[in-house]
């Protein structure tokens, strides 16, 4: 799913250096079972983002088989910890063999059950929080999510423009979900949020 035009995703991929063996593996894997990944550009966009707050702890809710986890990991310091969750232990299982093969299984802490409620067991401020869980649960991701960011941390979502449906006013449990997260992230005064065009729109919200 996205919204952007297949030649400039294309074209844009093409830009990007190459990446690790492991995360086009993964790439390959996502494709073939029809897991959500939020791909390359993406990917590069998130490792861009935690290292330039230089991004030491962060936390991501919703992590399937750890694509994006990767991307984080890698932007972090050695000492630094993403923290993956998942409600499937499958998943997560799957995702360790990646994190050890991509060098950053040590920093990343594997978490399985309902991220929102993994949120709540985990202590501390983070610096960037990637919310990619299910859709209608958006809202509640950021009423959770903004009292555990820093000043100057990041809250990231992915797929807040849902394939172009929340601009056409349909009103679905997942559309209407993300087009109340949406307005949130604008309303809220302690945040300055802008949504970028890549994939199926990436929202990017900063912490005051």
């Amino acid at each position: 799913m996205g919204i952007l035009d297949e030649d400039v995703a294309r074209y844009l991929e093409a830009l990007a250096p190459d990446r690790l063996d492991v995360l086009r593996e993964q790439e390959e894997v996502a494709r073939r079972r029809r897991i959500p990944i939020v791909g390359p550009i993406v990917g590069r966009w998130l490792h861009q983002l935690a290292r330039m707050i230089g991004a030491r702890r962060i936390f991501e809710m919703g992590s399937a088989i750890g694509y994006s986890t990767i991307w984080l990991a890698l932007a972090v310091p050695e000492d630094g910890i993403v923290y993956y969750t998942d409600g499937d232990p499958t998943n997560a299982r799957e995702a360790l063999g990646y994190f050890q093969r991509a060098g950053v299984a040590d920093r990343v802490q594997i978490l399985v059950g309902d991220a929102l409620k993994l949120l709540d067991q985990v202590e501390g401020e983070f610096d960037l929080i990637f919310n990619d869980v299910d859709k209608h649960q958006y809202p509640d991701v950021f009423r959770k999510a903004v009292p555990r960011l820093r000043r100057g941390g990041l809250l990231v979502a992915d797929n807040v423009l849902w394939g172009g449906r929340v601009a056409r006013g349909e009103t679905d449990p997942d559309t209407s979900a993300i087009r109340e997260f949406n307005r949130l992230i604008f309303s809220a005064p302690d945040l300055v949020t802008t949504i970028v065009p890549l994939r199926d729109g990436i929202s990017v919200s900063l912490k005051l």
